[in-house]
């Protein structure tokens, strides 16, 4: 059985924009009313085991299929099966054996890390007795410090905040783990011990892990496949290996940023810049 199988899957939503601002807007209510397709007729297995990599421009739809892997957004084409079980047909079988960090990890701000975590993993079916010590093992490991385990999370950074988010994922040890650009805003030390516990996940519980990122470098040490998303469809999916491969040998060898520019047209380091302008 396939960890993951994407089976012809689209998503699309409604056009925004112009029925807001009519004053400002040139497009007719035909236009309005055309939709939008996110992702668009995309297939890919995933195995067992496997840390398979999605990258894309922004809008190009890997959140979207994120989304559409946690259950979290139905396919409007498709079907999307997480170890034989349909995400649209048994959503409450899938959130048992899933977990998901995103760039937009959601918490109780007034309440503790510790705290965070503890109800986190009474949804699992974990007790706050057998789950503290391994909140702490975890999130010293990240490297929170002991006195900030107890205190409210809206006194802690962005980037600290992402690590408790990186911490409940890996309480659970999920058999298939989401991973939506997990170390943005992380330290160059913070993002290798998120990669560690990615690879000792692995290791230990044969976890399946899906990621996102803007990070080539990660995207090149972690996965042992890439597919690269344009415009909602697959446009190119292989190890990295393969994939430099591709690419004519010119001065210097090709790296995976080579790649995602010459199949996309674009430089996500550019695309960032823009979104935080």
């Amino acid at each position: 059985m396939q960890a993951l199988e994407v089976q012809s899957v689209s998503k699309k939503f409604g056009r925004e924009g112009s029925r807001h601002f009519p004053r400002f807007s040139r497009k007719n209510a035909a236009d309005e009313k055309k939709p939008v397709y996110a992702v668009n007729d995309v297939s890919f297995n995933v195995g067992r085991g496997e840390i398979f990599g999605i990258l894309g421009p922004n809008g190009s739809g890997k959140s979207t299929l994120i989304r559409l892997m946690a259950t979290l957004l139905i396919p409007d084409g498709g079907r999307v099966l997480v170890f034989g079980h349909d995400v649209a047909r048994e959503p409450g079988k899938v959130r048992r054996i899933i977990n998901r960090v995103s760039v937009d990890a959601a918490f109780f701000k007034k309440l503790s890390p510790m705290e965070n975590l503890i109800y986190a993993a009474r949804l699992y079916g974990m007790s706050g007795a057998e789950a503290k010590p391994r909140i702490t093992e975890i999130l010293t490991r990240l490297g929170i410090e002991r006195k900030k385990i107890d205190a409210p999370v809206e006194n802690m950074s962005r980037g600290m905040q992402q690590k408790v988010a990186i911490a409940r994922a890996f309480l659970t040890s999920p058999v298939l783990l989401l991973l939506d650009e997990p170390t943005t805003g992380l330290d160059p030390r913070s993002k290798r011990d998120v990669q560690a516990f990615v690879h000792e996940l692995r290791q230990q519980h044969a976890t399946t892990v899906v990621l996102t990122t803007h990070d080539m470098n990660e995207a090149e040490e972690l996965c042992d496949r890439i597919a690269i998303i344009h415009g909602g469809r697959i446009v190119a999916l292989d190890t990295p290996a393969a994939l430099k491969a591709r690419l004519p040998q010119g001065d210097r060898p090709a790296t995976i940023e080579d790649v995602f520019m010459e199949l996309t047209g674009k430089r996500l380091s550019t695309e960032e810049e823009e979104d935080a302008a």
